[in-house]
């Protein structure tokens, strides 16, 4: 594990799940998409992935991983949680519901947790990097890892 100054939410709830990780600290705050944040961190943007938070018509919450360079096809998305449609929430939404900023929202350590699918192409990785919850940090596990702090399901989600 690589030593930071700070540690985030995210990385402490590792810490107490015993959750192997490897932490990955960005120091161009400016880059804002998440394949700025790729290339930041020197690392291939199939394996560096987003999270994005959605509501359905039937207000259930969910939480979709893609990887930076792509984007969430919300058609198959909503199919992949059993919804006939589902939509991103209002950035303004996103604070009180989650606990996380716009860029530095992730699927570990949300205030609530949410049903989460992760896009299949994470399967073609041994271990994959995402937001450590905070602008700036970024931590990267296996899938094996991960699935030992949330539930989580992979399907194609994202657009072809």
């Amino acid at each position: 594990m690589g030593k930071l100054k700070d540690k985030t939410n995210v990385m402490r709830v590792l810490d107490s799940k015993k959750i192997k990780y490897v932490s990955h600290e960005y120091t161009n705050t400016d880059a804002v998409s998440g394949v700025e944040v790729a290339q930041a961190l020197g690392e291939d943007p199939r394996r560096t992935f987003k999270t994005l938070v959605t509501v359905a018509p039937s207000k259930n919450h969910y939480v979709f991983l893609v990887p930076v360079n792509g984007e969430l096809d919300l058609k198959k998305a909503a199919k992949s949680v059993g919804e006939k449609k589902i939509e991103m929430i209002k950035s303004k939404e996103l604070l009180p519901l989650t606990g996380y900023i716009h860029g530095g929202c992730s699927p570990v350590g949300m205030k609530k947790f949410f049903k989460t699918t992760i896009d299949k192409s994470a399967q073609d990785f041994d271990t994959i990097i995402f937001s450590a919850g905070k602008i700036g940090y970024q931590v990267e596990t296996s899938l094996s890892e991960l699935e030992k702090v949330i539930r989580f399901s992979l399907d194609d989600i994202a657009v072809d």
